[in-house]
């Protein structure tokens, strides 16, 4: 006999409930005592949404969290800033926005100035023993020793005695790679699965759906486990425990994606009753918040737990502790280069309101990610649209995205009603694209520089930032406004992506600017407009061709590639073939060129050059020689959507 969720709360699910009850009450004689800073506990996951039965998902089987939520303090509105996990995580270690770093791009790599420290560091120099078992993944290099262990056997448990503990553990299982396995689902008949609006009702669909519930519920037994061992430990009294997850669901227009479906993680925060004075002021054991919330204010609010003031530079604010910091009004979430495929996005939500603005429209929202595409729902979802066989709002992620998108939450929680054109909604999206702009100035988003030239700004030599004596930080170099004149490039930017055409002019004008990221937001404006703007811009193009500037060169090159002659085609190829060596040019800059290339439909004819080629940067991180390498003429795979050339079987 199978039991559904309403018999589970009161079978299993009340293993959990009752040893928080029982600790809660008699604590335990072996538990670590310090009178000044409590033990602080997070459990985390990965790849999923608030799809649990405690956040009101009928199809939901979570049992243990079920259990946990009716102590806890239940978050509606926890956003991760970032839609996939290193940029998510670099925000969680340095209560910094990653743009704000130049972290945004996916496992990328960079400094920090030396007055920054990661929170376990502050941690432990109040006496804290810290662990994590065992995932990093940051986008920023770690300044010294940072925990006591980190590691697979990293724990608590190895803490001096009556010594305060942080401890993350953080499972893998609900992972978008789960969603591929095809196992039994006791839990989650795929005939009941819900479906959201933009994704194709098909059996394929349906099972991914009912197999990414599966593995969140196989994520709750572990959760389960790991809530008893605490309180094996006697230490439930001494310790605030944190529950969240490190991006939303990992079904594609999820996962990557920084909508709210790929942002909204749920968040939990259980305060024993010996801490309660440390507790948020509507704090209620079984309660909800709408107090917003962000990745970014994880590491203010566990020092303020602990009773260190937040430093000025950290750009969160603590939640909870004894620094808690006014609530916001906002939170922010950002979308970069996703492993080889560039794009910029950012967005920004309310209470109910979420505004999306798209710098680079001329990408369709389903570029092709290696990974994304070995989900059968991508693979579905795709197949239909190419053979028309798809209406909106389905159809809408393989096709070109609007500049700005305006969703209210509360009557289309699935994003798929752009009120942006609405009259009525003209205030809201004022109000919101006002505080997206207000947060790039403050927060100096170094995004709107092209990766390759946020590091070459950044660096007077090929090493890395982080071994220079004389280069400095992308931070410490995006909060000069002389090296970065953000207000200037950043109004490009808006112009460019705007797609008005009757801008075109002021387009052309910045094309002689002095500025090389001037440059390179102009002629990206004539790409988003396409032929008839290149028609008018077609000689100062070709002059672009020769850029100082690689990055300026390589969009120089995509428009000749694709609007002009035989002549004009040749040589961006040419430009582009040389551009996209990493060990001559650095592999941001190769992955921007080759990112291109393949656009053109022109790898197939480089292959000779790319064969003789060392796929190589000696300065770059692993992965990003990765991303070179998945170019090259070894490689292979399915569809490969692209711009210029839409679904272009590639086949080597």
């Amino acid at each position: 006999m199978s039991l559904n969720r309403r018999d589970v709360m009161k079978t299993v699910g009340v293993i959990t409930a009752v040893a928080l009850t029982a600790a809660s009450l008699h604590g335990g004689g072996a538990r670590a005592h310090n009178g000044e800073r409590p033990n602080v506990l997070w459990l985390t996951c990965e790849d999923i949404g608030p799809h649990l039965g405690c956040y009101g998902d009928e199809y939901a089987y979570t049992p243990n969290l079920d259990a946990f939520a009716a102590r806890a303090l239940r978050y509606d509105v926890c956003w991760s800033n970032a839609p996939v996990c290193a940029p998510a995580r670099t925000a969680l270690i340095t209560g910094v926005y990653p743009p704000s770093l130049g972290g945004q791009h996916m496992r990328s790599m960079v400094g920090l100035p030396d007055f920054m420290k990661m929170y376990p560091q502050f941690l432990r120099e109040v006496g804290y023993y810290c662990t994590n078992n065992r995932k990093e993944d940051y986008n920023v290099h770690k300044p010294n020793q940072v925990w006591h262990e980190s590691s697979g056997q990293a724990h608590y448990r190895d803490r001096e005695e009556g010594q305060p503990f942080f401890a993350v553990f953080n499972d893998g299982r609900s992972h978008e790679g789960a969603i591929r396995n095809r196992t039994d689902l006791p839990h989650h008949d795929p005939d009941q699965a819900p479906i959201p609006p933009y994704h194709p009702d098909t059996p394929e669909v349906r099972r991914d759906w009912a197999q990414y519930y599966h593995s969140i519920s196989r994520m709750d037994e572990w959760f389960g486990e790991k809530i008893a061992e605490l309180e094996d430990q006697g230490l439930m009294e001494d310790t605030i425990i944190f529950f969240y997850a490190d991006h939303g669901s990992g079904m594609p227009r999820h996962k990557r994606w920084p909508y709210n479906s790929g942002l909204h993680v749920p968040f939990m925060v259980y305060v024993p009753e010996k801490w309660r004075h440390l507790a948020p002021a509507d704090y209620e054991p079984g309660g909800t918040t709408r107090r917003l919330v962000g990745f970014v204010d994880m590491a203010p609010t566990l020092l303020s737990l602990a009773n260190i003031e937040p430093p000025e530079w950290m750009q969160g604010r603590a939640f909870m502790g004894h620094h808690e910091a006014e609530p916001r009004r906002y939170v922010y979430g950002f979308r970069g280069r996703m492993d080889e495929r560039y794009d910029m996005v950012r967005s920004v939500r309310n209470d109910r309101y979420i505004y999306v603005r798209n710098y680079m429209p001329h990408w369709i929202y389903g570029q092709y990610v290696g990974t994304m595409f070995g989900t059968k729902t991508t693979q579905v979802w795709h197949d239909l649209y190419r053979e028309g066989e798809l209406e909106p709002p389905q159809t809408y992620f393989w096709e070109e995205k609007p500049p700005e998108e305006l969703y209210d939450l509360e009557n289309d929680p699935h994003e798929v009603n752009n009120l942006v054109d609405s009259e009525e909604h003209q205030a809201i999206l004022n109000e919101l694209r006002q505080a997206h702009r207000e947060h790039m100035m403050a927060t100096r988003d170094a995004g709107f520089l092209a990766e390759a030239e946020m590091h070459r700004r950044a660096k007077s030599s090929t090493k890395p930032v982080w071994e220079l004596d004389n280069g400095t930080t992308i931070y410490e170099m995006a909060h000069d406004a002389e090296q970065y004149p953000l207000e200037r490039i950043l109004a490009t930017a808006e112009l460019a992506a705007s797609r008005a055409f009757e801008v075109v002019p002021d387009l052309l004008i910045s094309l002689d600017d002095g500025d090389p990221a001037i440059r390179y937001w102009a002629l990206t404006g004539l790409l988003v407009r396409g032929a008839p703007a290149f028609e008018m811009a077609s000689e100062k193009v070709r002059e672009r061709l020769d850029d100082e500037n690689p990055s300026v060169r390589i969009v120089a090159a995509e428009l000749l590639g694709s609007f002009g002659g035989e002549d004009d085609a040749e040589a961006a190829v040419d430009v582009l073939g040389e551009l996209a060596s990493p060990q001559e040019n650095g592999a941001y800059v190769a992955i921007a060129a080759l990112n291109v290339i393949e656009n053109l439909g022109e790898l197939e004819r480089l292959w000779p050059m790319f064969e003789e080629m060392d796929p190589v940067d000696p300065d770059a991180p692993g992965r990003a020689n990765d991303y070179v390498r998945r170019f090259l003429p070894t490689r292979h795979g399915p569809w490969m959507p692209s711009r210029h050339a839409p679904w272009l079987r590639h086949s080597w």
